[in-house]
């Protein structure tokens, strides 16, 4: 298993190297710069800020100068925030930016996998009763349904109409705080794991080993546990991966609606800005995660199918 996370991790590299490639050349050709706003700079202004971000260089040599910085673990200077370094407006002393996102997509993981697993399982289990039909229905409709639009339902019901929850902000960041944000996530993903794994074990059920344990007389419960469980987790764990990478992007979206201080706001700020240091900056780091989490899928599909 360790040759293999070294493999794993050996093969990323040239992975995240040409997202970074990719990513950078994208920002940098868009017509324009990070200075064009409302307010027109005298051309000794101007030129000082593209000196002073290095625009005023071939893009060669911007783009062997940012990768020098990432080697050296920094993302550069924000165009957005003159004179902030992004490593801090990322990772704030006060837990805000990145750390806000992280423990929404972690609460979020933690909850719906194991909520969704099960509810899947045992609608497999007991196929075509009411629970079976309520967990396809809601596969359906949460599926078509975004976060925007169950998140102010959310807010109307919890905090406007029973006034049991705020409506948003951050505050020290309490469950109180943390409740809807996530629960909008796990609506929005426990649905889909429920209806994987119920597709998974009805296929389990009705296969041809499944059939011989029964005909041998072994008890049900032996023949889930012992014969069942691991090729029903197999589908759920390769849906994993690119559920974490949704979940992060979802927890973005959530923290808009509910004016959370993590990824969202400043995605939103780098993108009208166009704070080329800010979006490559969320994007790499977007992308360091996924990549790190599928290895630990891949991982944990070894374990369950050596």
């Amino acid at each position: 298993m360790l040759k293999f996370a070294i493999k794993r991790i050996l093969v990323s590299i040239p992975t995240l190297l040409a997202i970074i490639t990719l990513v950078f050349f994208l920002v940098h050709i868009t017509p324009g710069n990070p200075f064009d706003g409302e307010r027109a700079l005298s051309p000794e202004a101007l030129k000082s800020l593209m000196a002073q971000y290095r625009l005023d260089l071939p893009m060669w040599q911007q783009y062997l100068l940012y990768l020098n910085d990432l080697i050296h673990g920094s993302f550069g200077i924000s165009m957005k925030y003159l004179g902030q370094p992004i490593n801090h407006l990322l990772f704030p002393d006060n837990m805000g930016g990145f750390w806000v996102t992280l423990r929404l997509s972690i609460y979020t993981m933690i909850i719906a996998v194991p909520f969704g697993i099960i509810c899947g399982a045992y609608a497999g289990l007991h196929k075509n009763s009411w629970f079976d039909k309520l967990v396809v229905s809601s596969n359906i409709f949460f599926t078509a349904v975004p976060t925007m639009v169950t998140g102010p339902l959310c807010v109307l019901v919890f905090a406007v109409t029973l006034r049991l929850l705020p409506a948003g902000g951050w505050g020290d960041g309490d469950i109180a705080h943390l409740f809807l944000p996530v629960l909008v996530l796990i609506l929005a993903y426990t649905p889909t794991i429920a209806f994987v794994t119920r597709g998974s074990i009805i296929d389990v059920l009705n296969s041809n080993y499944i059939r011989t344990a029964r005909a041998k007389g072994l008890p049900t419960k032996k023949i889930l546990f012992k014969h069942a469980i691991r090729p029903t987790l197999l589908p759920v764990i390769s849906l994993l991966g690119p559920m974490f990478a949704g979940i992060l992007v979802g927890a973005v979206v959530t923290e808009q609606i509910f004016t959370l201080p993590g990824l969202g706001v400043l995605t939103t700020n780098a993108a009208t800005n166009r704070d080329y240091n800010m979006i490559m900056a969320i994007t790499i780091l977007g992308s360091i995660l996924t990549i790190v989490f599928n290895i630990i899928v891949d991982l944990l599909y070894m374990v369950l199918d050596p």
